[in-house]
């Protein structure tokens, strides 16, 4: 219905708003039914007499109810009734059909918080990733039992090809494999570590660190850092008086700021580190975005490093998988030993199904597609927010935005909250000092390209004006 238009508007709500609200009314009320095309935003915002952003955070509303869907150059369309459907239709000849339908009604909505890579949307390789579901799906007995911390021979040998990628190749029995990036860094600060003990980052630092460490009762001290990433110096000074345990490192793409230390400043903190006999606790979750990036610390400094190589980012959160490295076999033993106390074990079905994929070839497949769709999602923000973030870096899936003059990160927030958007505030990032006026906003997540492209010229647009002239209220 192209030249649809809402009969009645609440005059009581902010219009964006109403819009969702009366599309979600003439569904019901059957004036909309599945497959209709909505008016392009522009029409319907001269239509109305409102501004094209007003429109555009309507229909960014109504997405999110599940109401209507976008396509890349076609438009904005009613949603399905069922829209979970045709996701299962490749699983109806293994007798999954029903079952995954079901578990799609159950899932909640993204953790938009998270700084989520491009979901996967081209058909063949979704019915690839299926196809490694249905196989492991064949024999669950054995994947129902207990297993021994650490992994099995052959999800082992898995994890060895996967960490080839980033040119390392330990012993595999320094090789073990935790149920996600958060255990694994709690068991290797409590093999270090006890409460009151220092622990060194950055000043701004990935927030899952700092709930990790207040659980712990650790101190977790921020360092200054410059464009290539911790100083040295200060790195040196704060070994001297504070006596540290640990220093967390997000090297490569840096949660939140998508900056990669390049490979001089890492030798330049392995030689201090091991100098000071600090041991480094090396988060790789981007490291296998990038084709050709620097080699990580634990092939530089390998007997002080642990490294914790999560596929959160480069295959999905959902598995809860990530293979640690130990800085030697007698160092992984109370890390096992502690692993097994609080986790028992990962889950073998999630980790058979990481196994299938790295033998199968998914795996490379779905890292190749986020490389792709990430570097074509930062393209698309630098042609529509041109000098209103930092200098991007093509594979990051966030930009780090310093807010304009007039504009406070809470008032962004705040204005930016129906689009869609996961944007987290720079509060939830600092350690040391206030936090500045900035956010981190992540350009995956399920949003498709075609609603990230909307939701970034609304940013634009707002940002333009002072916040109080960006207001979208009747």
């Amino acid at each position: 219905m192209p030249d649809w238009s809402p009969v009645n508007l609440d005059l009581e709500k902010p219009r964006y708003l109403a819009i969702a609200d009366a599309i979600a009314s003439d569904i019901k009320k059957g004036r909309l039914a599945a497959g209709d095309r909505l008016p392009p935003q522009r029409k319907l915002a001269q239509r109305l007499g409102v501004d094209f952003t007003t429109v555009a955070r309507g229909y960014v509303e109504a997405g999110k109810r599940g109401l209507v869907i976008s396509t890349v150059g076609r438009g904005t369309f009613v949603q399905a009734e069922n829209p979970a459907l045709p996701l299962t239709a490749g699983l109806a000849t293994s007798g999954l059909a029903t079952a995954g339908l079901a578990g799609a009604r159950r899932l909640d909505p993204a953790n938009l918080t998270m700084n989520l890579p491009p979901e996967p949307d081209d058909l063949e390789l979704l019915e690839r990733m299926r196809a490694g579901l249905v196989e492991i799906a064949r024999d669950l007995s054995p994947l129902l039992r207990y297993q021994w911390f650490g992994g099995t021979q052959e999800d082992k040998d898995a994890a060895s090809s996967w960490l080839g990628r980033r040119a390392l190749v330990p012993a595999q029995e320094r090789i073990f494999i935790s149920p996600g990036v958060h255990p694994a860094l709690t068991g290797i600060f409590g093999t270090m570590a006890r409460p009151g003990d220092a622990v060194l980052s950055d000043r701004m630092t990935y927030p899952g660190l700092r709930s990790i460490a207040a659980q712990m009762g650790l101190r977790l001290l921020g360092l200054p850092t410059d464009a290539n990433g911790i100083e040295p110096s200060a790195l040196a000074e704060a070994c001297v008086k504070l006596r540290p345990k640990a220093l967390y490192l997000n090297p490569t793409l840096h949660n939140p700021t998508g900056l990669t230390m390049p490979a001089r400043r890492r030798d330049e903190i392995a030689i201090i580190c091991r100098r000071y006999g600090l041991p480094i606790v090396e988060d790789d979750a981007y490291g296998f975005i990038p084709p050709h990036g620097p080699a990580p610390f634990a092939a530089i400094a390998p007997d002080i490093t642990w490294h914790v190589a999560g596929l959160s980012k480069c295959i999905g959160a959902g598995l809860r998988v990530a293979y640690v490295i130990a800085p030697s076999a007698k160092a992984g033993w109370p890390f096992a030993a502690a692993m097994r106390a609080a986790n028992v074990m990962a889950s073998p079905l999630t980790v058979a199904l990481a196994t299938r994929w790295i033998q199968d070839g998914t795996a490379d497949s779905i890292l190749r597609f986020i490389r792709r769709e990430t570097i074509a999602r930062q393209e698309l923000a630098a042609h529509i927010l041109t000098t209103k973030t930092e200098p991007p870096e093509p594979l990051s899936f966030c930009l780090w935005m310093r807010m304009p003059e007039g504009w406070t990160r809470s008032a962004f927030l705040d204005h930016m909250r129906a689009t869609g958007l996961g944007i987290v505030t720079s509060d939830a990032f600092t350690i040391e000092g206030e936090p500045p006026e900035a956010a981190r906003l992540c350009l995956g997540g399920p949003i498709s390209r075609r609603q990230l492209e909307h939701a970034l010229e609304f940013m634009a647009h707002a940002l333009g004006d002072a916040p109080s002239a960006a207001a979208s209220f009747l």
